[in-house]
């Protein structure tokens, strides 16, 4: 049985702007890695390095926690992880850090598009405007026209729209099973599932690269013990905006590291989208009527 956390909203804000910190780093790293690794080995990587880490951590203290009745629902969980993961980083090596970062919010307007069918939630007319018009915000900052879109961005979507998938996902599975059972669970599935497109199209890593895959590995899988953490010490209302906070680490780093200079209708377009995310789910968590 877990002892409940005290809440130290603090704190947790600490962890969560840490943990943008290591996304924003794990994004970064995978860009100087050689144009000829392919895209389905970074993937294996990623996901081999939270299941070696995972595997350590459940091994030397609660070896019980490899195992779980409800191994279905987590094997649902990690094959939405993989897709989540591939149209992910796929988003990143695109787009510009910043816009790729920004999408990856949109996933709080998913949540709230997909309440009244998952969760039998109502909408409202006040919630139903904000997500309409962050997903315009999403339009304005991708810089549309017309009737294109960047495949870049249609990444990036995809991409926000597992992650909500995820989130519906981790609230059944985290009334049931330990953090690290989820995320053990997780890497196997995706490693198991990367496996054969990545031997197939395997190519000799130097050890350079290879050491910038495990750093990345271990950044993202960091990143997500750091935000798991921050939630269970922090009250989710009160820890609502840190996780925006990577959109200004994605912008120092796309300008001082890449050179990559935000538009106007990126930056409008991004502030919309944090607007809208923080006050959909507001209105969702009753916050406002």
């Amino acid at each position: 049985m877990t002892v409940q956390a005290a809440v130290n909203n603090r704190y947790g804000a600490g962890l969560l702007v840490a943990a943008a910190a290591m996304f924003t780093a794990d994004v970064t790293v995978l860009r100087f890695l050689s144009p000829d690794v392919p895209f389905a080995q970074i993937i294996f990587f990623r996901s081999l390095s939270q299941l070696i880490i995972v595997s350590l951590w459940i091994g030397f203290n609660r070896p019980a926690l490899f195992y779980s009745a409800r191994w279905p629902k987590l094997l649902l969980r990690g094959l939405t992880s993989l897709v989540c993961w591939w149209l992910y980083y796929a988003s990143f090596q695109t787009l510009d850090l910043a816009l790729a970062s920004t999408l990856t919010f949109t996933s709080s307007l998913f949540v709230v598009v997909m309440a009244p069918f998952v969760l039998g939630e109502k909408i409202g007319m006040r919630r139903g405007l904000t997500t309409v018009l962050g997903f315009v915000g999403v339009i304005l900052a991708s810089e549309v026209n017309g009737l294109t879109m960047e495949t870049g961005v249609l990444f990036g979507l995809g991409s926000a729209f597992a992650a909500a998938i995820l989130i519906f996902q981790n609230r059944v599975l985290s009334r049931t099973e330990h953090t690290a059972t989820i995320m053990f669970w997780i890497g196997l599935v995706a490693s198991v599932g990367t496996m054969p497109t990545a031997l197939v199209s395997w190519r000799e890593i130097v050890l350079a690269d290879g050491l910038l895959l495990l750093m990345a590995g271990t950044l993202a899988t960091f990143g997500m013990l750091l935000t798991v953490e921050a939630y269970r010490f922090g009250e989710v209302s009160a820890l609502a905006a840190f996780p925006y906070v990577r959109i200004l680490f994605a912008l120092a780093i796309g300008y001082f590291v890449f050179t990559e200079i935000a538009s106007l209708r990126e930056l409008v377009g991004a502030a919309i989208v944090v607007a809208c995310g923080l006050l959909a789910n507001g209105y969702r968590r009753g916050v406002s009527p």
